[in-house]
């Protein structure tokens, strides 16, 4: 018994076979679980997520993408935005001349109502005009009696001078020449008051001094007005005004008339108010004002527009008081590029891809216009068939190759920039 024991404590006893299975199974319950583990992980890893491989082969290194413009050497027209209020040119507040009552109106007589020149539009009562008028004529015939009478005693008095044998001529006293002009006086005063007793009752009926359109009645029948009462407001139909301002910067690419025997410029309006409104109006700049607006420095052009309701045309009306958006033609540049202004980063910086290597190259250009979407620049460099890149690239240097991309875009239209990083920096 001392013996066996002796034996198992010993370093150099040999395990029995129980003992080592139930090491081995210990290891195996501890290996087990890690090799289940690294199978699911792989099987996960392989058919679950095959999204996170595609990621991973698009983190490798790529060339920058980018779709290109071809850019032409052309003529181009620049055009002035700028926008004004439709005007009559002509707009009055009707004013009787004499004093009375209302006795009638014209039916034309209402606001927004048409009325052509000389159409009687307010009436009033005649009948004191008409009693001035005939004891006007009572006093021109009294002058006229008189008159006759002294012409007829001047020739008397003539008569009588040279019976009495008197040699001298005779005084104009004698001759009766002072009450002679008295009565010829009081026949032109009596004429000049049935000139103008007459007027009165010709202003009874106040007329259309013009073709026109009524814009706000102030007056009615029955009404008793005093001498410069006013009775309507109205304006003149043959043409309309548009007064459009023109910024400092932009003079230097107009020739705006000044004279009468100046070309005017033809322009196109449309409405201002209604974006969805595509109807075009042309219309004339014909003068400029003579002074620059003291606020905004900008100088006026005056357009005119004919037949501006349309009434002759049969074109839409443009309407007194109405917003309306106007270009102007300007001089014309020769031989420049037009870059749209999606390529454009940094204010006035371009990126060029070479044809033939795809290497890009960047440079600063200087606008001779622009406007909201492009740019129209003169530059030797820039030739016919040049490619313009339209991706940001603000941040890759010189000389980097680029993938160029197709264009999406359908055929005939103009490429333009993706979406994407692709965002305006100027």
């Amino acid at each position: 018994m001392a013996e066996s024991n002796e034996s198992r404590t010993s370093p150099g006893v040999i395990l029995s076979p129980a003992t080592k299975v139930a090491g081995l199974a210990r290891v195996w319950r501890l290996i087990l679980p890690l090799i289940f583990l690294g199978t699911g992980w792989f099987a996960f890893d392989h058919w679950m997520q095959p999204e996170v491989r595609e990621k991973r082969q698009r983190d490798l290194p790529q060339l920058p993408k980018t779709r290109v413009i071809e850019l032409n050497v052309v003529d181009f027209e620049p055009q002035i935005e700028t926008s004004g209020v439709v005007r009559a040119h002509n707009q009055i507040t009707l004013t009787s001349q004499v004093s009375g009552r209302i006795v009638a109106t014209h039916p034309q007589f209402e606001d927004g109502a048409y009325f052509e020149e000389g159409t009687v539009l307010v009436e009033l009562d005649k009948a004191d005009f008409k009693t001035a008028v005939a004891s006007a004529k009572s006093q021109q015939a009294q002058a006229l009696a008189l008159l006759a009478q002294e012409q007829t005693r001047a020739k008397q008095a003539r008569l009588d001078w040279e019976d009495l044998g008197y040699k001298e001529e005779p005084s104009d006293l004698v001759l009766r020449v002072p009450q002679l002009r008295e009565a010829e006086a009081r026949v032109e005063a009596a004429a000049a008051q049935l000139d103008q007793a007459e007027r009165g009752l010709e202003r009874c009926q106040i007329r259309a001094p013009f073709d026109g359109r009524m814009r706000q009645r102030m007056v009615g029948v029955s009404q008793t007005i005093s001498s410069g009462t006013s009775l309507a407001s109205i304006f003149a139909v043959d043409y309309a005004e548009v007064r459009l301002p023109i910024e400092a910067r932009h003079m230097r690419f107009l020739e705006l008339p000044e004279e009468a025997s100046d070309s005017p410029i033809k322009i196109i309006l449309r409405d201002a108010l209604d974006e969805s409104n595509k109807i075009e109006r042309e219309a004339w700049i014909v003068r400029t004002e003579g002074a620059l607006n003291e606020q905004s420095l900008d100088l006026f052009a005056i357009a005119r527009i004919d037949d501006p309701f349309g009434r002759e045309s049969g074109k839409a009306p443009l309407r007194i008081g109405q917003p309306v958006a106007a270009k102007v033609p300007g001089r014309p540049f020769e031989k420049v590029v037009v870059i749209p202004r999606e390529a454009v980063r940094q204010l006035s910086r371009i990126t060029v891809v070479d044809r033939d290597s795809h290497r890009i190259s960047k440079r600063m250009v200087t606008p001779l216009w622009e406007n909201d979407t492009d740019l129209i620049v003169s530059d030797e460099s820039l030739v016919d068939g040049t490619l313009l890149a339209t991706a940001f690239l603000v941040y890759t240097p010189d000389g980097t190759p680029v993938e160029i991309l197709p264009d999406p875009s359908p055929e005939g239209e103009t490429p333009v920039a993706t979406n994407g990083n692709d965002d305006k920096t100027n």
